[in-house]
């Protein structure tokens, strides 16, 4: 992989997020764990190219992003769609899916990715929030996406962007 300038990514990031999906990935106490999410943003803030990931209170990949001022988005290929449904309804709780996958991994800035990415975002945490369902304008909305597992806004800084070769 090569590493590349935030302003040379020629990605459409509504495709990247919403079709493509990625895997939020991060690790702790010598454990791995990914989850696949399609919510998201990219843009700038505080002066910093950033992005931002929504992660329920309940998935098992919370309590690693808590555990680590830094994660990562993997952009897989689309050869890797069946495993990316896979981590999006298995939980690491119930066994390795990482494993099972076959995935690779790899590091950088101490954060761990998958080797067969296309296309990787190294995030350090800016800032987090619980969202508030009562705040959300639009009840169908809430009524469709929202139980009482209201998701953990994350904002995190893109330290490094990851190009497969």
């Amino acid at each position: 992989m090569k590493e590349i300038n935030p302003l040379d990514l020629n990605e459409n990031v509504f495709k990247v997020i919403g079709k493509d999906w990625f895997l939020i990935t991060d690790d702790k106490d010598g454990k791995c764990n990914t989850m696949t999410a399609s919510w998201g943003g990219m843009g700038v803030l505080f002066n910093k190219n950033v992005v931002t990931i929504y992660v329920r209170p309940s998935r098992y990949t919370k309590s690693f992003l808590d555990a680590d001022d830094r994660f990562s988005l993997c952009v897989m290929p689309e050869k890797y769609r069946d495993q990316l449904k896979y981590c999006g309804k298995v939980s690491g709780r119930d066994e390795d899916k990482i494993k099972k996958c076959g995935f690779t991994l790899n590091e950088e800035l101490n954060t761990v990715y998958f080797n067969e990415s296309r296309l990787v975002f190294i995030c350090k945490k800016l800032y987090e929030q619980q969202l508030d369902s009562k705040l959300l304008k639009d009840n169908n909305l809430r009524e469709t996406f929202w139980n009482d597992d209201v998701h953990v806004m994350y904002i995190a800084e893109i330290e490094k962007i990851l190009l497969e070769d």
